[in-house]
């Protein structure tokens, strides 16, 4: 047996209490056609041509919304302790203001309490992208208003289900909803707008310490929020190469965990967004740094970077790099994971408990006689808990490890087609059917 047949690690191997999990998000598995389900960014994104492979969208997904018994058995049957959920807004309250929808209430009401009835505990994060088309109408990420508006979602839904849930996240990945959305344009709502981006930036930060703020009014605890990264490299030993490579860094990886840990935003990136800044944005530092109890990290990759010579901010390019990719096109590299969890502990969350809260693979993965090999997938989530394992040698606190993701789901711009899951789900019956790397992490979560 080599570590492409098995995991190479049982739970003696990591620190007492350190929690073995994966995580979903609601747009991409729930269905959002329903339980009185309000309309998505999302939604009106997907039926826009060209926008999504295919013109599909989450109006159905994995139908976890009927199907999420037999989800949670599953978890359970892989032996792990924590499932990370998210919130929809839309479906709690459809407008995103306003009247409340009881029927989305009753379902993460169920959800949570399945999760408990099964000895697993419930990690709740109250926003993955999929922005309420009302909220869209009057400006989404770019008003200002929505970090109060974000606030009340925040009151409605903790107030049903805080009381019962081991730990709390605001955002999902700022990177996207701001950057990558409003920049990039390649993802809800399709902009490429350095002031909206720039807006954007600054307001998810701020609805995020409104939202830890109304939490601790409710007495909550073990709160957090998740950000992605991504390593960095240039993409030649130029010296512009390296101040591309420093810039993505910048926007990519310290610009949110600057705000909520240093109250700054980085100085090399604010020389580019200043001009394109809110009104007064330093004055909203105090609220946006609200002690949080934890920091999940999401990663995936690293991208080689160079200059791209357009002369407009900010002014460095993607280039493909030599190591083995996923089929996302993400190169394999395990050292960033290590690098990141040092670092923030290092440099900014000193001390505060660490969790990778998503670290996965895409696989062009099949069914075949009723089992899916997948021994990519698990050379892969080898070689991250390896990873973690030498950054908690190293003395970094990390707590927990969460699996992107539970099951195939709806893959945002690309569709169906990329399968992230330890579940391959059959996109036509939905069936369920677990990945042999699902078998191999509930072996070696068996042995003590």
């Amino acid at each position: 047996m080599n570590d492409r047949d098995c995991m190479n690690f049982s739970r003696a191997d990591f620190p007492d209490n350190f929690e073995f999990g994966t995580a979903t998000s609601s747009y991409q598995i729930e269905g959002h056609a329903f339980g009185g389900c309000g309309q998505t960014q999302w939604d009106t994104f997907a039926a826009t041509a060209g926008n999504v492979a295919r013109g599909e969208n989450g109006a159905i997904a994995c139908d976890h919304y009927h199907r999420w018994p037999e989800d949670l058995d599953l978890i359970q049957q892989a032996g792990l302790d924590s499932y990370r959920f998210s919130t929809s807004w839309a479906r709690i309250i459809p407008q995103g203001r306003g009247a409340v929808n009881q029927q989305g209430l009753d379902f993460y009401d169920r959800l949570v309490d399945g999760l408990l009835e099964r000895g697993i505990k419930p990690y709740a994060c109250l926003y993955h992208w999929e922005l309420p088309a009302a909220l869209a109408d009057l400006g989404g990420w770019r008003n200002r208003e929505i970090a109060d508006w974000f606030a009340d979602f925040t009151q409605v839904t903790m107030e049903r289900i805080g009381d019962r849930l081991h730990g709390a996240a605001t955002f999902n990945e700022p990177w996207c909803i701001a950057w990558l959305s409003h920049f990039m344009g390649y993802h809800a709502p399709g902009l490429r707008d350095i002031r909206a981006a720039a807006h954007a930036m600054h307001h998810t930060l701020l609805a995020h310490g409104r939202a830890i703020q109304v939490m601790r009014s409710l007495g909550m605890n073990n709160l957090g929020v998740v950000m992605n990264f991504e390593y960095a490299e240039p993409a030649d030993g130029s010296d512009e190469a390296h101040a591309a490579a420093r810039l993505y860094d910048g926007i990519y990886n310290r610009w949110f965990l600057g705000g909520v840990f240093n109250k700054a935003y980085p100085d090399d990136v604010l020389a580019g967004l200043l001009q394109y800044m809110p009104e007064n944005f330093a004055a909203d530092f105090e609220t946006i740094a609200e002690p949080v109890d934890w920091l999940g990290i999401n990663y995936y990759t690293r991208k080689l970077v160079a200059p791209d010579k357009t002369g407009l901010f900010p002014g460095y390019k993607e280039v493909e790099g030599p190591l083995p990719k996923t089929t996302m096109g993400w190169e394999i590299y395990p050292q960033g994971l290590y690098h990141f969890i040092t670092w923030a502990d290092r440099e900014y969350t000193k001390g505060l408990p660490i969790y990778v809260t998503e670290n996965g693979m895409a696989c062009a993965d099949m069914v075949k006689d009723d089992s899916v090999a997948d021994a990519d997938r698990i050379s892969f989530l080898n070689q991250h808990l390896d990873a973690v394992r030498r950054a908690i040698a190293d003395g970094a606190p990390v707590h927990g490890y969460f699996i992107w993701s539970l099951l195939d789901n709806f893959e945002w711009t690309l569709g169906y087609d990329q399968r992230f899951g330890l579940v391959h789900v059959d996109f036509e019956t939905l069936k369920r059917t677990p990945k042999q790397s699902f078998a191999a992490l509930s072996q070696s979560l068996k042995n003590d």
